[in-house]
């Protein structure tokens, strides 16, 4: 298979196609730069921004293959976890993909992007996982599809993927690939990632864990190439508020697969697409965060805090939490806070509730 060949013609999308990728790497890169900048300052708030980032990582990535542990039941078990308690399949997924994602933060500059490393990572992730211990590690043996999981419960087929007995040479295929245009630099980077996750989907390796472990290779290889930018906020849970979206661009694309017709023109404007929603989104958690730190007493920090881990919330319930103070001084900190536009105010009377402003 002429693999240089097939990769370019399911690039081949229409002038309008092309324009649509343009503006949003240009908006990409054009927030990768003044981010650059700013990381450079050493903010004391991006080691916080990053604590959250991964724990909300974890989480949507965990979630979007069924798993249902809130983010904070997930930062309550990584802060008490003891590893030969994990019994139920949720915590082992959970720790199991930490420990992946930290190693990745970690050392991705160190680390090559062979299969050998890819196999260790796909260890890493399903170690603790006490049914995949005859296949981590290693290339699937049986037939297996793209599922979708729903909160219901119910499953749904989203493709075939590639067969066990080519799975070694069409990995072996997509890695060269991947590494002959890291080094000609003759594709936008952002391109060949989004290109490689769509590869390494269809083809989906390994007999579990291939959605988790795409997410994780997603960061892995934006950090090789200097996005920075993506360890402060969670890729992962702007794709688990699209999964619909997610999975049919996915399909748009693999419904061709193995014929000449194959374009992932869809997939390609849904990745940046959502690269573009990660930048909006970390912009107004870092100006939020500043925001916070500078104008906010002990008080009002606590109460954020508090209307944060419970989504929306009435001040009934916020007296409930902060005992030591009285109604009066909470209802005039929830109104400094709606003046400061860090929280939202929604209903009336009894019916008053308080969220985030995202």
């Amino acid at each position: 298979m002429d693999i240089p060949n097939k990769m370019n013609q399911k690039l081949e999308f229409q002038n309008r196609v092309h324009q649509k990728i343009n503006q949003l790497l240009g908006a990409i890169d054009t927030f990768k730069g003044s981010w650059n900048v700013l990381e450079q300052t050493k903010s004391g708030y991006l080691k916080e921004l990053r604590k959250i980032a991964t724990i909300e990582s974890i989480g949507s990535s965990t979630s979007i293959e069924g798993a249902t542990l809130t983010d904070k039941e997930v930062e309550t078990l990584l802060r008490s976890v003891k590893i030969s308690k994990l019994e139920k399949r949720d915590e082992q997924e959970v720790v199991g993909y930490y420990e992946a994602l930290e190693i990745i933060l970690e050392n991705y500059s160190d680390i090559p992007l062979t299969q050998s490393y890819i196999h260790q990572l796909h260890g890493i992730l399903l170690k603790h996982s006490d049914k995949d211990q005859t296949h981590k590690g290693r290339f699937k043996n049986l037939s297996n599809q793209v599922v979708a999981n729903y909160p219901d419960g119910t499953q749904r087929a989203i493709f075939r993927t590639t067969e066990p007995h080519l799975t070694a040479s069409e990995m072996e295929g997509l890695l060269i690939w991947i590494n002959e245009r890291l080094k000609e630099k003759d594709l936008h980077p952002l391109m060949i990632v989004a290109t490689f996750v769509y590869e390494f989907l269809s083809i989906h390796p390994y007999q579990d864990g291939n959605g988790r472990l795409s997410r994780l290779l997603t960061t892995f290889l934006l950090l090789k190439l200097d996005y920075q930018f993506v360890q402060y906020v969670s890729f992962e849970h702007v794709i688990e508020n699209k999964k619909e979206a997610y999975y049919r661009a996915l399909m748009d694309g693999q419904k061709n697969r193995y014929n000449d017709d194959e374009r992932i023109d869809k997939w390609i404007v849904f990745f940046l697409d959502s690269l573009v929603q990660l930048t909006q989104r970390l912009e107004a958690k870092y100006d939020t965060y500043s925001k916070l730190k500078l104008v906010l007493n002990d008080r009002q920090q606590q109460i954020i805090t508090f209307i944060k881990d419970h989504k929306t919330v009435q001040i009934k319930q916020i007296e409930a939490e902060l005992q030591n103070y009285s109604r009066n001084t909470i209802k005039k900190d929830l109104a400094y806070l709606v003046d400061e536009s860090l929280l939202i105010k929604t209903g009336a009377g009894r019916g008053v509730k308080y969220h985030i402003k995202e």
